[in-house]
């Protein structure tokens, strides 16, 4: 049996909420990153005795599209996947049904669910400083639950995962990173932007419909060159105050 983790975290957030319920499940794993775009993750296969963790962030209720991609150029071959939505606290709607959808179509059998909530990747203020210690004692138990799932005399059946079909529509956002006067051309973002949206020969550009507004550029720049509209995040984080605001709990789904 091998264990894989799935990771597609263009800020950080969902990786924080992957590492977390990896180090509590127990059991060595390899990372394989779904923002890198310059892999061919077709050659992934994997067999019914492996374990797989599936963690992407909610965008808008659904799941980023370039995720859906690279995970559905996988062949599953019954390999056993443990989805881990990981949203801003608002809500996470439709994106473990998108998830579920694309995993079995390529093969996988989803086992059990995990909704988690991290920082919100545009608006901080919202969720600020979670995944936190409550957060982690949380996914400790979920791991240890999943573990007993997949370690009983009944092998793991197909879990029921909350979502609608068809999906909700999204459209993406209209916050989009720029770069300013303190940019140096390092070429760093546009190394690791996920979609390839920002070009390599004049990284102070970006390619407004390619960028999914992940915000990565703006994370990984040492310069603190690149941002976002002050009037369109204003107006965003007013929009969103009611439906973002409390804390949200995480659920776990057998």
């Amino acid at each position: 049996m091998a264990v894989y983790d799935m990771v597609f975290s263009p800020t950080g957030g969902t990786e924080r909420v992957s590492d977390l319920f990896v180090k509590a499940f127990g059991k060595e794993s390899t990372r394989i990153d779904l923002s890198r775009y310059d892999r061919d993750f077709s050659q992934w296969s994997f067999c019914e005795e492996d374990i797989c963790m599936v963690a992407v962030p909610s965008y808008g209720g659904r799941v980023p599209a370039v995720a859906l991609s690279r995970l559905g150029q996988m062949k599953g071959k019954g390999a056993r996947a443990i989805l881990l939505v990981v949203y801003g606290n608002r809500a996470y709607e439709d994106t473990f049904a998108e998830l579920q959808d694309t995993l079995e179509e390529a093969g996988f059998l989803c086992i059990a669910g995990v909704a988690a909530v991290a920082e919100h990747s545009i608006m901080r203020q919202f969720a600020v400083g979670r995944p936190d210690d409550q957060d982690a004692r949380e996914l400790a138990v979920y791991a240890s639950n999943i573990c007993s799932k997949i370690e009983g005399a009944v092998p793991p059946a197909r879990v029921q995962l909350p979502g609608n079909r068809p999906y909700r529509q999204y459209g993406g956002v209209p916050i989009k990173p720029r770069a300013g006067k303190a940019c140096i051309q390092c070429g760093l973002c546009a190394r690791k932007c996920p979609v390839g949206a920002i070009p390599a020969l004049d990284p102070s550009k970006t390619d407004s419909k390619s960028c999914i507004s992940c915000m990565r550029c703006i994370a990984v720049c040492p310069q603190k060159a690149r941002s976002v509209s002050k009037s369109l995040l204003a107006a965003s984080v007013m929009k969103l105050k009611k439906a973002c605001g409390g804390r949200k709990n995480n659920e776990l789904f057998l």
